[in-house]
Formats: structure tokens, C-alpha cells, sequence
């Protein structure tokens, strides 16, 4: 209700659209769509491929039957599922070659389910570690994986990852970069910086300023990078 307030008060403005990020049954999903989101990411990722494969293929057909123009994005290859700060890596996740999907098994994953969108692990992971950058993300196996399905590419948990790495990715087929860590942990040192140089302000709008400012100058920063600006 929001988001359809905003678009009939704001029409000239850039669209905004409501993606459900990370639901991990069709009955979410089916959820999300019937409330009018626009893009709905089906995470199947620590499922079996082809159980993974049944489900996704649940969600598209479903998002083809609401007569709206619903995106669908699923996962293969497990990258973990939170946006925190790690001291080693998340249980179950892998960063060996053998343990990631191949290209051959993303195009019969595309092409089995009917995605629109496609996050593979690709040396990628949710979170970011507390000392030093995260592991160097697997280039050619982006590329691989885009020239084998054709579809958009979504990077998930690039907070912690090296511009340079980012750049590259884009440059391979990544088409979407989610970044969430860095943002938490600029919202959290805004907030500390604002309670130490006013302990005694009580006004919640002026306590959130700082956070919300150093909020902003990630988001413009990595909006910068994606786009090629400088």
C-alpha cells in the first residue's frame, strides 16, 4: 500500500518496485505475490538441485498465473543466510571450486524452471568477515555461468568484497548486486559516533541523523561503482 501510495502521489518519479527477498517456501512466495510484490527471490539454495528445481518451478508458474509481470530469482549453491559480521566462515558454506554449481548446471536450472533472474554462489557469501576482506569472488565461473543461461545474474553478499572484484563481476554478467552488511555496520557506527557526541539528546530524529547520513554515503558510493561512475 506503500509503495502503490507513492507511485499515484510521485508518478514522474524513478519507479519503485517491491522485491521479497529470501523466502524459502512456495507458500511465501504465493504470499508475497498475491500482497503485489513486483519480484519475489525463491531461496532453495540447501535444497537438493532437483528439489530445488520442483520448487522454483512452483513459484514461476505461479508469478505467470497472477497476470502481473512478477520476476522471479532463485538460488543455486549454498552462500549462507545472514547479513553480520564472521570471524570464519558460515556452516555449510564452501568456497572450493567442486562444491559450487557449473555452468552446465545453472542452464539446466534456468532452463527447467523458467527463472528470470538467476544468484549463484560464485565465491560469494552473506555477511562479511570481521578481519581482512572476503575471498576473491570466482570471475570466470560468472561468466561461464551468464553466457551458459543468458539470464541476469544477481550477486548476493558482495559486503566485504573488493571494488575491483565488483567491478569485474559486472563485467561478466552480474546484472544486480546486493549489498546489506555494510550498510548495518555504517548505520551502527553512525549511531554510536551521534550517542558519544550527544549523550544527552533524547530526540530519536536527531540521534538516527548521523546513521542515516553515513547510510548514505555507502549506498552513494556503491551506486557510484556499479554504474561505472567516479
Amino acid at each position: 500500500a506503500l509503495v502503490e501510495s507513492f507511485r499515484q502521489e510521485f508518478p514522474a518519479e524513478s519507479p519503485i518496485f517491491l522485491n521479497a527477498d529470501h523466502t524459502y517456501t512456495f507458500e511465501r512466495v504465493k504470499e508475497a505475490i498475491d500482497a503485489g510484490y513486483d519480484a519475489v527471490i525463491f531461496d532453495g539454495s540447501k535444497l537438493p538441485f532437483e528439489e530445488n528445481v520442483a520448487e522454483t518451478k512452483k513459484c514461476v508458474d505461479y508469478a505467470r498465473a497472477s497476470g502481473r509481470d512478477v520476476l522471479v530469482e532463485s538460488e543455486i549453491g549454498y552462500i549462507g543466510t545472514s547479513s553480520k559480521i564472521l570471524n570464519k566462515l558460515p556452516e555449510g558454506v564452501s568456497l572450493v571450486e567442486k562444491d559450487l554449481p557449473t555452468a552446465e548446471e545453472a542452464k539446466q536450472f534456468a532452463r527447467e524452471t523458467g527463472i528470470d533472474l538467476l544468484a549463484p554462489a560464485v565465491g560469494n557469501i552473506h555477511g562479511m568477515f570481521k578481519v581482512g576482506g572476503d575471498p576473491a569472488l570466482q570471475i570466470d565461473l560468472i561468466k561461464k555461468i551468464s553466457e551458459a543461461t543468458g539470464l541476469p545474474l544477481v550477486l548476493h553478499g558482495a559486503s566485504g568484497n573488493t571494488d575491483a572484484d565488483i567491478k569485474d563481476a559486472i563485467q561478466a554478467g552480474v546484472a544486480i548486486v546486493h549489498v546489506n552488511t555494510e550498510l548495518r555496520v555504517a548505520y551502527r557506527d553512525g549511531l554510536k559516533l551521534s550517542l558519544q557526541e550527544f549523550p544527552d539528546e533524547v530526540a530519536p530524529y536527531k540521534i538516527l541523523k548521523p546513521a542515516l547520513a553515513a547510510m548514505q554515503k555507502v549506498v552513494t558510493a556503491k551506486l557510484k561503482l556499479f554504474n561505472g561512475l567516479s
